[in-house]
């Protein structure tokens, strides 16, 4: 049986390497308007995906006018003057496909997965909304009440729905991290139709922009069709506001308590951490899979199956462009005083400050870590999304090649350096979710 095992670890390590050593190939050029273009060929299914990713996201909005960047990305499907209002949709799945879009702190991301004979529709579609959106009173005041309801719905209304809200305005008094991307519903209905059409052709411009076509395409046919539908779109007039502040370091630990609609308590700890792609990141992503990644991570062992004092544990690396946000938090158990499982996790933490983690432990997250890097590019919709990111973020899309090698280079000596650096008391926000009930008349 031992032979058996020792043999099937061989094996899983041997394909996991060489899914890894297939190079993803690309082609990358500018268009003369600025806009950015890496095509990935891959003919093996009749499928091709067709991204958009602005540069933009909620930190490069006005203190004053939160939450354009998400609006944008619903007022985006409002249509042109050659696409009827409510047809975005339609039209695209009529053909076959499926599409969404997304909106971070940092970006905004538009994907579309269509037949491959469906390609010139895609970059039509795209190519419009990005020459000439359709933005009128009508659709404005549409997308206000979607918006608002979507806040509503999925933030107000929901349990421990404010949570991200209240830890990112605890943990940045200075930098527009401080608000997330669903924004405020006040600075919308404020907004006029002007201030709306600003920010699209401040930011929803060719050089802001990232398109990537993923799958089974011919590369020569497809720039030219590119050419086609994107070269007549003029470049922006205005430079590209990217802010500067700088977040100061924090000096003291912050503590906050929200009562709500809860039936758990929820403990949270937040740490100040470097941005994506620092050395630094690489090894507090690897110290995060330590303390909850799988049921034999440490947290999850010991603090809710052996101690039984919380239902739910997770430790989160938050990725961002600027320096972000190392979470771990903790559901309690039913009957668990906040302040228990508080100490609980605390002393996780505090051992892999005091110890290096095992070699068993590292050689599991190190394949861990390779298995997620392969899994997240082992679709053309996931190739052509790391590409985009890689080279909006770092401008280098070979990342997608190399970046595993910088994971691969994180020592065990590394992974308590920065649990010692980063997981300090004066470095961190505390957030605890409580019941009203509990909340003191």
């Amino acid at each position: 049986m031992k032979r058996r095992l020792i043999l099937f670890f061989i094996l899983t390590g041997f394909v996991l390497v060489n899914a890894q050593s297939k190079k993803i190939d690309f082609v990358q050029f500018k268009l003369d308007n600025g806009l950015n273009v890496i095509l990935h060929q891959d003919n093996n299914t009749p499928i091709v995906a067709v991204s958009v990713l602005y540069h933009v996201g909620s930190k490069n909005e006005d203190p004053q006018r939160t939450g354009f960047a998400h609006f944008f990305e619903h007022l985006m499907f409002e249509g042109s003057p050659n696409i009827k209002r409510g047809e975005y949709f339609k039209t695209i799945e009529a053909a076959g496909g499926s599409l969404n879009a997304n909106t971070s702190f940092d970006r905004t991301y538009y994907f579309q997965n269509l037949p491959s004979n469906q390609l010139e529709l895609g970059l039509y579609m795209e190519s419009e909304r990005m020459l000439h959106l359709k933005i009128d009173s009508l659709g404005v005041e549409t997308q206000r009440k979607v918006v608002k309801e979507e806040r509503k719905q999925s933030l107000d209304n929901r349990p421990y729905g404010t949570l991200i809200e209240k830890l990112f305005s605890n943990a940045y008094k200075v930098h527009p991290y401080r608000w997330t991307p669903i924004g405020s519903a006040q600075y919308i209905d404020q907004a006029n139709l002007d201030e709306f059409i600003a920010f699209y052709k401040h930011y929803y411009v060719p050089q802001n922009a990232t398109l990537t076509i993923s799958g089974d395409i011919d590369v020569a046919k497809t720039k030219e069709l590119i050419q086609k539908y994107f070269g007549e779109i003029p470049k922006g007039r205005e430079e590209i506001i990217r802010p500067k502040v700088v977040e100061p370091a924090q000096t003291a630990e912050v503590r906050d308590t929200v009562y709500d609609n809860v039936q758990l308590p929820l403990v949270l700890f937040a740490y100040h951490m470097p941005a994506q792609g620092t050395e630094d990141y690489y090894a507090l992503s690897m110290l995060g899979t330590v303390l909850t990644g799988g049921e034999s991570s440490r947290m999850t062992k010991e603090i809710k199956d052996k101690q039984q004092k919380a239902v739910q544990v997770q430790s989160i690396p938050f990725p961002l462009e600027d320096p972000g946000l190392f979470i771990a938090l903790g559901l309690c158990n039913r009957g668990v005083e906040p302040g228990d499982l508080e100490s609980s996790i605390d002393a996780e933490i505090q051992t892999v400050k005091k110890e290096l983690i095992t070699e068993i432990e590292f050689q599991k997250i190190r394949n861990q870590v390779e298995t997620d890097f392969v899994t997240r590019n082992s679709t053309v919709q996931g190739v052509g999304e790391s590409l985009a990111d890689y080279f909006v973020y770092f401008g280098d899309a070979n990342l997608i090649n190399t970046e595993l090698q910088r994971y691969m280079k994180v020592t065990r000596e590394d992974i308590k350096r920065v649990a010692n650096k980063y997981f300090t008391k004066e470095n961190r926000v505390v957030l605890y979710y409580l019941p009203k009930s509990m909340q003191k008349k």
